[in-house]
């Protein structure tokens, strides 16, 4: 099922590190590898569609897995 997030990118230092997208309510989604570089920007504001992922673990595990399928940048810091 697609779902659209608006939120904030996150870099986390766990393990390897990972980028999570945190949402406007506070929700943290962990964006698996192979999401677009552009969209990869610590601070930036995005609108994101894809799919949360529930038949992978990751090794952060810092919430669900989101598989990015498209995004629109909001603002960028």
């Amino acid at each position: 099922m697609s779902i659209t997030l608006k939120g904030t990118i996150e870099r986390r230092d766990i393990g390897t590190g990972a980028w999570a997208l945190v949402t406007e309510e506070g929700v943290t989604y962990e964006i698996l590898k192979g999401a677009d570089k552009d969209l990869l920007k610590a601070g930036q504001k995005a609108k994101v569609k894809g799919q949360v992922r529930e038949d992978i673990m990751t090794t952060a595990m810092i919430g669900p897995a989101l598989e990015v399928k498209s995004f629109e940048v909001i603002s960028s810091d």
